[in-house]
């Protein structure tokens, strides 16, 4: 997706700049990870215009655009929102975590077997990867990536995912071919959201609302 090279391009260099911004932005180490993500998705939409620039084919930015796209995002998601996400909530994630880990082999292996390729189809690219289980793996993927933002426990993470499951949804209907692809666009675009969810969230160094800094003193 993104309609052509130079606009992979202009919305890969402006979603990286949102990711320095995220990244930069950062009050708790916890958070890094997912402020990161932008800044990968950024490169993603780049190497995409790469795709474009070379007609597709199973050229070396095909794999890598393959690679970020689904074992590298299906483990990065779910790790990151654990990091992020409120202790009582991170025992439920680590299943969510393992399931992406478990995903993320799958869809490595089929990348490594081959072959990868990616067709421009108008105004959008398809890419191809020979897959075992594919409807198993997109269930688990989705559910990793879409699954751990809405059980995070935090209600700005939930709201993204919410956004994203819908775009998900969207992009299915409307192109089942690229759904991959133009859904990634999608995820790219939501990076801003991140911004303002990394924007609101409270210093390390403060207190938890209703709880008070421990002065040390025993009884």
């Amino acid at each position: 997706m993104c309609w052509s090279a130079t606009a992979d391009l202009v919305a890969g260099a402006g979603v990286a700049a949102v990711g320095v911004a995220c990244v930069t932005g950062v009050r708790d180490r916890r958070d890094l990870p997912l402020a990161a993500l932008p800044l990968l998705l950024g490169v993603h939409q780049i190497v995409e215009a790469v795709v474009w620039d070379s007609g597709g084919g199973s050229g070396p930015a095909t794999v890598v655009w393959a690679v970020i796209a689904l074992p590298l995002l299906a483990v990065w998601v779910p790790a990151a929102v654990r990091c992020a996400a409120p202790p009582d909530a991170r025992r439920r994630l680590a299943f969510l975590l393992a399931l992406g880990v478990a995903t993320a082999a799958g869809l490595a292996a089929g990348i490594a077997t081959g072959p990868v390729t990616a067709a421009i189809r108008g105004h959008t690219v398809g890419y191809s990867v020979h897959l075992s289980h594919p409807t198993v793996l997109v269930a688990g993927y989705l559910l990793a990536t879409v699954g751990s933002l809405l059980l995070s426990g935090d209600r700005g993470l939930l709201a993204l995912g919410a956004v994203v499951g819908a775009g998900a949804a969207v992009c299915f209907a409307l192109w089942r071919l690229e759904f991959v692809s133009t859904w990634c666009a999608f995820a790219a675009v939501w990076s801003v959201l991140l911004l303002g969810w990394l924007r609101r969230r409270p210093d390390a160094a403060q207190p938890s609302p209703g709880r008070t800094r421990n002065s040390g003193a025993t009884r």
